[in-house]
């Protein structure tokens, strides 16, 4: 059952106080709290004390870059990350994902994007319950629990950010089925990503990073030209 909307705690962390000021007004139609902070060393210290749903980091922040705070909230914690960067800094985009953002949006941008961004996010974590079924997948080695959002590999619990969990839920509940990026942008991310396939391969990357060994009888195999798709050992 989906959270109630005054309840979503969003952390927006960015050193324009006039982001803040446009994005506090639509996030307050929304009857979300919104949480600000000006610099990458408040963000941190509100991740830790407050526990927002969601952080909305800008890349270019004093005392420590949206980069650095990306990563050090990796090391402790799976709260989906939307950044926030300018167009030129496409490295930065790319880095931000490889570094376990969800999401980035390029500036300038419109506060109603980026609220819709949220939201789309927000649901999509939140509206599973307990009643819902099929919320649970254990193959060989793997249990991915959605309910929770926490996987496993032999037993021991595996960091991995919402969109991680998302993409491999995907795939491992339709073993030997191909998805292609683009099928994967629209399903997981839930809006159109203006084709860039790009942050599908780099959580790709990640999820095989955390989960794929040798010793797994299961793989994530790339159908090169098209997309991934679950192999059992069995398959292939």
């Amino acid at each position: 059952m989906e959270k109630n909307r005054g309840g979503y705690r969003v952390l927006v962390a960015d050193d324009d106080t006039s982001v803040h000021e446009a994005l506090g007004l639509y996030f307050r139609r929304e009857e979300y709290q919104m949480l600000s902070a000006y610099d990458g060393d408040e963000a941190l210290e509100m991740v830790r004390r407050s526990r927002p749903d969601i952080v909305v980091l800008d890349v270019m922040m004093p005392k420590k870059d949206g980069l650095m705070v990306c990563r050090e909230i990796r090391k402790e914690s799976n709260v989906p990350i939307i950044m926030l960067s300018a167009k030129a800094e496409e490295f930065d985009r790319l880095l931000g994902l490889e570094l376990g953002a969800d999401d980035y949006i390029a500036k300038p941008f419109s506060p109603r994007e980026v609220v819709a961004r949220v939201k789309v996010v927000l649901r999509r974590i939140h509206e599973m319950g307990p009643e819902n079924q099929s919320t649970h997948l254990v193959v060989d080695n793997l249990d991915i629990d959605m309910n929770a959002y926490i996987v496993k590999l032999d037993g021991k619990v595996v960091p991995c950010t919402p969109k991680e969990i998302e993409i491999l839920w995907a795939l491992a509940s339709n073993p030997g089925m191909v998805f292609s990026r683009e099928h994967l942008l629209q399903s997981i991310w839930g809006y159109d990503y203006l084709g860039d396939t790009r942050a599908v391969d780099s959580h790709i990357k990640r999820i095989r990073a955390k989960l794929c060994n040798e010793k797994n009888k299961w793989d994530i195999r790339t159908v090169w030209g098209v997309g991934y798709r679950f192999e059992m050992e069995s398959d292939a």
